[in-house]
């Protein structure tokens, strides 16, 4: 760096005419600017600048000097100024990670959100179960679900993650409602197995106000969520579901809440990224937007009230449907048969 500012003065000094001028130039004293160029003389061996009170002059070496110089000097304050430039534009590309179990749902909406805001934008995307250096991996910024990042990374913690068990109202209606925890003994249930290290995930369940792991055995077990969701969907197996993917089908009767005395959130969806300061604009501006639309999200949070409103709901309709008589076809076809008979 003392080399770099000693030939910056020098180069300073020719196309000013004054080592004085060029100490102005760059904030530092006439001393230090004629010292600078003093040393960078000593260092090469070859004087540059004839000098006297009222004027400077190249030498040939100088000359020379300065010729090969200048365009690397140039090159390098083009490089300082896009590298600025990158701190104050909302562009270029921006590398995100996440999870890829049933997250691209919910980030897609606020890369395309963030888009559309700004189009010079170039995501790039990798979605991975396991975790990765976020070093190495040049992230810029990150969401995990669980506990909250490693230190050297900043968090911030999103939402808690509910994990209602949940069925299909043809499920219930074909195997019937449990009631306890210990009636999951006799259902088919799903577990899901971590893609990278094929461990089976327990289901977390809340008794008497403490979280507590529970092994289920399986009628189905997958690395993949949303197979899983499509297992429940019609009719397979119940399942332990993240409400990322579950609230929308618990609004729309697709799926039921069972054993809401039991439900717990243990972990959460956290947003990380490397340091608060020297953010490029591009990051920081990504950061608040994905902090405004996710955090304590109702989209993927659902209060007890809802749910419970939700589960009524299902198994009432499911009651009805099995309490009514067939259609009044059937009952005319049946009524002919018996006048014939």
């Amino acid at each position: 760096m003392n080399e770099l500012r000693a030939i910056a003065t020098f180069t300073k000094a020719v196309e000013l005419g004054s080592i004085r001028q060029a100490a102005l130039a760059q904030g530092v004293s006439p001393q230090a600017a004629s010292q600078a160029i003093a040393q960078l003389e000593q260092q090469l061996g070859v004087r540059l600048l004839h000098r006297t009170t009222r004027s400077l002059a190249l030498t040939e070496e100088g000359r020379s000097f300065l010729e090969h110089t200048q365009p690397a000097l140039a090159a390098l304050d083009r490089a300082l100024l896009l590298a600025r430039g990158g701190q104050d534009e909302i562009a270029g590309p921006l590398r995100i990670v996440g999870p890829r179990s049933s997250f691209a749902p919910l980030l897609m909406p606020v890369i395309r959100e963030f888009r559309e805001r700004h189009p010079a934008i170039l995501p790039d995307v990798q979605l991975d179960d396991n975790l990765g250096d976020w070093v190495r991996d040049r992230v810029d910024v990150g969401f995990r679900i669980g506990v909250a990042p490693d230190d050297g990374v900043i968090g911030r913690r999103l939402f808690p993650l509910q994990l209602p068990i949940c069925a299909s109202p043809a499920y219930l209606a074909r195997h019937g409602v449990p009631l306890t925890l210990d009636d999951l003994a006799a259902h088919r249930c799903s577990v899901f197995r971590h893609a990278g290290n094929g461990k089976v995930f327990p289901w977390w369940v809340q008794v008497d106000g403490q979280t507590e792991t529970r092994m289920v055995s399986p009628a189905l077990s997958t690395n993949d969520t949303e197979l899983e969701l499509q297992a429940v969907l019609c009719g397979e197996v119940i399942a332990q579901l993240g409400m990322i993917q579950a609230a929308p089908l618990i609004r729309s009767g697709q799926l039921v809440p069972l054993l809401l005395d039991h439900l717990c959130a243990p972990i959460a969806l956290h947003l990380y990224y490397g340091t608060r300061t020297a953010l490029p604009r591009r990051v920081r501006a990504f950061i608040d937007l994905a902090v405004e639309r996710l955090q304590d999200s109702p989209a993927y949070l659902m209060t007890d009230a809802e749910l419970r409103a939700a589960q009524a709901a299902a198994l009432g309709a499911a009651a009805g449907a099995m309490a009514r008589p067939g259609p009044p076809a059937r009952r005319r076809r049946g009524a002919a048969q018996s006048r014939s008979a």
